[in-house]
């Protein structure tokens, strides 16, 4: 895969944050996603609220798995570290880091596929861990560079572009991190940026598990069946060398409404999605309340965004374990290699 970068001039009279910094300094390279894809809107706002925040782009960590979400840390941040995992493994490869060095501020950017399915139990147990992280899972319901299946988080009853109706019963990732303990839960939407954006500062400034739970529509499979310009009729009945894929230009999905409302969203494939935004009066800090508000939305065919739950004194992974205050390498030869007396002693500990 060939990335393009993107031209280092720009305006010289662009904002800047008190860093001196401005807005392009925490982009990527060009995505190569299909265009009007949701992900690239949750890339801009996470450009915008590292921005907002005034980040110093060499203390974020950003990691991925395997997917198209898992592709997007290549078009965010492009002076932050950062490694791309294998299948579903994000989380460990996270949390490992997060021990090394705490100082770093960890991103962890996944999908439906990478983390509901493959990757679940990693996830789960990164949460009940308290792993100080933000954790975003673009979530389409399908899987994309797999043409089209559905996930683990497909809504039963929905269908697939050939017609195929899903059976399963979805997983709610968001009910399953709150269950798990995470202590900063919230949903959004890709194209409502006046929401996600200060969702994402809120998660990065959340000291313990932040979790958030993107809707991301997917462009690319809303082909059907019946139709002779569907790629797949074209492949069917064409003697071609090569198959290719053209991905045709599509108009952002966008969303603007007030908290308290539903708003429904028609997507690419005609499927409508309905958004309920959380009113004011909603308590963020009562899990359990939040979690039977919840059903009783999805119940009645709505998904709710905005933060879900907030604990107010959380704790992260470094509490708990009780480990030293300094990252790894700033640790001397005599702190890292205390000697065969200290080891002695740690083990008598355990007899």
């Amino acid at each position: 895969m060939t990335y393009i970068s993107k031209p280092k001039l720009h305006h010289p009279q662009l904002p800047a944050n008190k860093l001196g910094f401005t807005r392009r300094d925490y982009e990527g390279a060009i995505s190569t996603l299909c265009a009007g894809c949701g992900h690239d809107s949750i890339s801009a706002a996470i450009i915008q609220a590292c921005f907002e925040l005034d980040l110093p782009p060499h203390r974020i960590a950003k990691l991925s798995g395997i997917g198209c979400s898992s592709k997007t840390p290549t078009y965010f941040l492009s002076s932050s570290h950062g490694f791309n995992s294998v299948h579903g493994r994000m989380p460990s490869v996270l949390t490992g880091a997060n021990l090394a060095n705490r100082e770093l501020i960890y991103l962890g950017v996944s999908g439906d596929g990478d983390s509901a399915s493959i990757g679940l139990g990693q996830f789960a147990h990164s949460l009940r861990r308290g792993v100080n992280m933000v954790y975003i899972v673009e979530n389409n319901g399908v899987y994309g560079l797999t043409k089209g299946q559905f996930s683990a988080t497909s809504d039963r009853g929905s269908k697939s572009k050939k017609g195929a109706v899903n059976t399963d019963t979805a997983i709610d990732m968001v009910l399953l991190a709150m269950e798990l303990g995470a202590t900063y839960v919230a949903r959004s939407f890709s194209g409502d940026k006046a929401q996600l954006v200060p969702l994402i500062k809120g998660a990065i400034l959340h000291r313990g598990a932040a979790f958030i739970d993107c809707i991301s529509p997917c462009v690319a499979f809303n082909n059907h069946s019946g139709s002779t310009k569907s790629f797949d009729y074209v492949r069917e009945h064409n003697e071609a060398v090569n198959q290719l894929d053209v991905m045709m230009p599509r108009e952002t999905i966008t969303a603007d409404y007030a908290p308290g409302q539903v708003e429904e969203i028609t997507q690419h494939d005609g499927s409508v999605l309905k958004l309920r935004k959380l009113a004011a009066e909603y308590d963020v800090h009562d899990r359990i309340a939040a979690m039977n508000y919840l059903q009783g939305r999805k119940a009645a065919g709505e998904i709710v965004t905005g933060v879900l739950h907030v604990d107010p004194e959380p704790e992260d992974l470094h509490a708990h374990l009780g480990t030293v205050a300094s990252p790894f390498n700033k640790l001397g030869e005599k702190d890292l290699c205390p000697g065969g007396g200290a080891l002695e002693k740690f083990n008598a500990a355990y007899r």
